[in-house]
């Protein structure tokens, strides 16, 4: 009993004084988680970069114990063969370097450097809708791969492509006309966006990067599934697909490469991608950090 009246006069008696204590210690642990998770992450890029390097895969499970990693999609290389996990092959891209290498069978096989994301943010519509352009860091994975892939633009494309060229942005809908100004009009016939002229004629009209359709002060936004909204030779000669819109792919801009100005893929030179489409199976980890 006079141990309780104790702790009990304590806070009573403290009062305040106590609530302060306990809430500089609950700030304090929290601090300190904040400094080991961040000192983890640091440590976690350091040694994928490590990785591709190290002839040991036991790296990878020293990576996982350390950042407690136990449950991520590590596992599934964890627990294989060393020699089958050898055989199946990493690829990591570093963002910084601007490299990209990949390994198999306990070595770097290819080594090339590669565009990142810009970092860059689009706003449209008084900042209602945003875009950042970067590069995803982590683990992913090749899910499929394509040969002369085409590009079918998002919204964002058509965004930038007006703001830079100080147009409005018109979406344009199947079963809608737009008004061209001349006594045609702009809208969908089937798969194409056409100008079909008083006389009832429909003329397909073009479209690529940098070539949209522009009418008046207006930059029309194909609907997608039209031949307008795909993009021929834009993303180079092979494509390999991440998931979520990302990829590996070529490039029509060579120049690009080893810089930061993508829109969050990885660019390679044509013939940089067109050996790992050649090399890398479909499955094959890819470590972004």
């Amino acid at each position: 009993m006079r141990a309780r009246r104790g702790v009990a006069g304590f806070f009573v008696a403290g009062g305040l004084s106590g609530v302060a204590l306990v809430a500089a210690l609950l700030t304090v642990v929290a601090a300190t988680a904040r400094v080991v998770s961040g000192t983890m992450h640091a440590r976690f890029e350091r040694d994928v970069a490590r990785m591709v390097f190290n002839d040991n895969l036991q790296l990878l499970d020293d990576v996982r114990r350390r950042v407690g990693l136990s449950a991520d999609s590590l596992e599934a290389i964890l627990d294989a063969p060393a020699d089958s996990a050898a055989r199946r092959g990493v690829i990591v891209v570093s963002i910084e370097e601007h490299r990209l290498w990949y390994r198999l069978d306990d070595q770097v096989v290819f080594e090339t450097r590669v565009a990142t994301g810009s970092g860059k943010i689009l706003t449209h519509e008084r900042g209602s809708t945003h875009w950042k352009f970067e590069t995803p860091r982590g683990r992913l994975v090749v899910v499929g791969k394509e040969a002369n892939p085409a590009w079918v633009p998002p919204d964002w494309h058509y965004v930038e492509a007006a703001r830079n060229r100080r147009l409005r942005v018109t979406p344009l809908l199947r079963g809608q006309a737009i008004d061209a100004g001349d006594g045609s009009a702009i809208t969908v016939s089937g798969n194409n966006v056409v100008r079909r002229h008083a006389d009832g004629r429909e003329e397909p009209l073009e479209a690529s990067d940098g070539r949209e359709i522009v009418v008046g002060d207006m930059l029309i936004v194909p609907p997608f599934g039209t031949h307008q909204r795909r993009y021929h030779g834009v993303l180079g000669s092979h494509r390999l697909l991440l998931g979520d819109g990302y990829a590996l792919h070529g490039t029509n801009v060579p120049s690009s490469i080893g810089r930061s100005v993508s829109h969050g893929c990885v660019r390679l030179r044509n013939e940089d991608i067109e050996t790992l489409f050649r090399i890398v199976p479909v499955g094959t980890p890819v470590y972004i950090y």
